[in-house]
């Protein structure tokens, strides 16, 4: 009897009513088959089935188009959006300068550091948001802020007092970011 359909190799008999039966009988003719011992070594003798170069090569340039076309999607979605979509790891690292004398020095102020003090007050000002009223005027007895610059700098220091600056500082650390 022939059988209309099959499943994982086992014959499925049409069905009588609602029940089907299910013939096992390929177990014991495919145990026949089987050999008796296997097989440790093989052959490389070419009579299985080899990969043509055409189909190599052809993967390599499916793969190489969709890393492309991948990085290429990213980076416009990237750029729409203003942030990485992969945050940069600590790419510029940040350079601190001096003691790390946390009591002492424990006054921070951020700015870009400019040469000049107030009416003899400080070496060097640091320029912060807000206008002239906003600086800081910087001395150092332990680091030589000339080396910074120009640069935007975060310090710490001691504040001092003053007759005319704001603020005045002594500069004991010194982070360029």
């Amino acid at each position: 009897m022939q059988s209309e359909r099959s499943f994982f190799g086992l014959e499925l008999l049409p069905k009588s009513g609602k029940c089907a039966l299910l013939r096992v009988d390929w177990i014991f003719k495919n145990m026949s088959d089987a050999p008796s011992k296997p097989q440790v070594m093989h052959s490389f003798s070419g009579k299985g089935k080899s990969s043509s170069g055409a189909s190599a090569l052809f993967i390599l340039l499916l793969a190489l188009c969709l890393g492309v076309g991948a990085g290429y999607g990213l980076a416009k979605v990237s750029a729409k959006t203003g942030t990485p979509l992969i945050p940069l790891l600590n790419v510029y690292k940040v350079k601190t300068f001096g003691s790390t004398d946390t009591s002492t020095f424990k006054d921070a102020a951020e700015g870009t550091l400019q040469n000049g003090g107030i009416d003899g007050e400080g070496q060097y000002h640091l320029v912060r948001p807000g206008g002239d009223s906003q600086n800081v005027y910087l001395t150092s007895s332990t680091l030589d802020l000339s080396k910074f610059m120009g640069k935007k700098i975060k310090v710490w220091g001691q504040t001092q007092a003053a007759q005319k600056a704001g603020w005045l500082m002594d500069v004991g650390k010194v982070q360029v970011e």
